[in-house]
């Protein structure tokens, strides 16, 4: 399938993290390089420190939040883009009163995660 609404792709929650959810737009199914995820934190919400095993690429669609990438923090936005080497401690954590959204691409392999302390 060439082009899909992203409103008919059901959303689930990411057990690590807290109010967070993910579609998987782009999979295995439709190319062997690349897999294209969307992420919504709500307010509130966030992932705990942790790593994975393929790098990350990553649009902010809206809302802020801050994020830490190894000992670095950033405060991100609507129009950002975040760029996450496997295997680095990261986190996110929501700031205002609306979603964090954003759009996360990765390599098309298995994505290991492995929380952190």
């Amino acid at each position: 399938m060439y082009v899909k609404s992203s409103g008919t792709i059901d959303r689930e929650q990411v057990p690590a993290g807290t109010d967070t959810t993910k579609q998987v737009l782009i999979g295995k199914e439709e190319g062997p390089n690349f897999a294209m995820r969307r992420f919504e934190i709500q307010p509130g919400g966030g992932m705990p420190l942790h790593t994975n095993v393929v790098e990350h690429e990553q649009y902010v669609l809206g809302g802020q939040a801050h994020i830490r990438i190894g000992a670095q923090e950033y405060t991100v936005r609507e129009g950002d883009a975040v760029f996450i080497p496997a295997g680095i401690e990261h986190s996110y954590d929501t700031v205002g009163d609306e979603p964090f959204a954003f759009i996360c691409v990765v390599p098309n392999q298995e994505d290991m995660i492995e929380l952190v302390g």
